[in-house]
């Protein structure tokens, strides 16, 4: 068996940013997961995805997204990527301005809008995330400080450490500075004490301290149970930072671009887009550019 597949890097526009992406645009409808996870951990790339007919015909594709470690139920940069792949290598026919699209993800169908340039090339793709839900709160903000080698003091006082998901949960960290978030070393014997098997096993560090003066947030993501150290872009923990942002009073503008992947020499953009009615988010998209890598086969037995 051969499998084709597209390398991509997602939240940028240039070669050696944002996130490394394998796109699998068409790989057998009876491709057993199992497979899978195992080409995903050959890979090593922060997530995989697979390509493949939806359940629903009212859909356009099923996407299936595999860290080196585990199958997601959503993501954002593998989301944003596989439209991106699918348009360049001309499986959604000519592009209008903006092409709607619809995948079926583990969270359920995603709505995704393909913008094109005059030449009618991808050049920016959106995705609908859901709306962000508020979990826990972790009060022990030494604990946390120490997990990722800071000390307590370069942690904010005026937003609170807390999970938020829009399918796929993330503790959110709010650290006063770029040169905290420079120090940080995620200590392994500490996350796996205090947040290995719950809702905070993935951690998002964010600052409102950018290094581009246009950003309103730059981030770092970790995430050991994932086979992920360090993540360059987290598309699926964008859409919640822009809540909790708004929430806290961190951000004032529903219309924010989000940093990440600096400190690995891969910076990467997102893009994000909330729209409130009395106060409550009633929508959350995310949003950026794609650059073609390359392509390559797998030989399977």
């Amino acid at each position: 068996m051969r499998l084709d597949y597209h390398l991509l890097d997602v939240f940028t526009d240039r070669q050696f940013g944002g996130n490394p992406l394998a796109v699998f645009p068409q790989p057998p409808p009876d491709l057993a997961p199992r497979l899978m996870q195992q080409i995903a951990q050959e890979l090593n790339l922060s997530e995989s995805v697979f390509v493949l007919p939806p359940a629903d015909p009212a859909n356009d594709f099923r996407l299936r997204i595999f860290t080196p470690l585990a199958e997601l139920p959503m993501a954002g940069h593998p989301t944003v990527g596989a439209a991106f792949a699918l348009a360049t290598l001309g499986r959604l026919g000519q592009l209008a301005a903006q092409t709607p699209l619809v995948f079926e993800e583990g969270v359920g169908p995603i709505d995704v809008t393909i913008r094109a340039d005059e030449r009618g090339r991808p050049s920016e793709v959106w995705m609908q995330q859901p709306i962000p839900q508020f979990g826990a709160v972790y009060s022990d903000r030494r604990a946390i400080a120490e997990t990722l080698s800071l000390d307590e003091c370069d942690l904010r006082g005026d937003a609170p450490i807390q999970v938020l998901s829009s399918g796929l949960p993330f503790l959110y960290v709010p650290v006063v500075s770029l040169a905290a978030m420079a120090r940080i070393q995620l200590r392994q014997d500490r996350w796996e004490a205090l947040l290995a098997g719950s809702d905070a096993q993935n951690v998002f560090v964010t600052t409102t301290e950018t290094a581009e003066a246009a950003s309103s947030a730059h981030s770092r993501m970790f995430a050991p149970a994932l086979g992920v150290n360090e993540d360059p872009a987290t598309g699926s923990a964008s859409g919640p930072l822009a809540a909790y942002l708004l929430r806290f009073g961190l951000a004032d503008s529903c219309e924010m671009l989000a940093e990440q992947g600096f400190e690995m020499g891969r910076p990467s953009f997102i893009r994000i887009r909330v729209e409130r009615s009395a106060g409550e988010i009633t929508s959350v998209a995310i949003g950026g550019k794609c650059v073609m890598m390359g392509s390559g086969t797998l030989s399977l037995d």
